[in-house]
């Protein structure tokens, strides 16, 4: 039981540390490696014939900027 009560005092204390850095710094959470569109992949599945909700998403897309010709459709 007491390495379990070290255990947690120590896991508590990096979670105060890290909430201290946050309030002090007020950075936002941010991943280091930039996401699939830093490779080059616009979506998450790279296949050539996306899904139908995505052919949805991208039909209402085009139509909101006033691009009929829509592909994949």
């Amino acid at each position: 039981m007491a390495i379990f009560l070290i255990t947690f005092g120590f896991f508590l204390v990096i979670v105060m540390a890290m909430a201290v850095g946050y309030i002090f710094q007020k950075k936002t959470l941010a991943g280091s490696c930039g996401g699939l569109a830093s490779v080059g992949i616009d979506k998450s599945c790279n296949c050539d014939n996306p899904c139908e909700k995505r052919q949805e998403r991208e039909r209402i897309a085009a139509l909101e900027v006033g691009d009929i010709s829509v592909k994949n459709i």
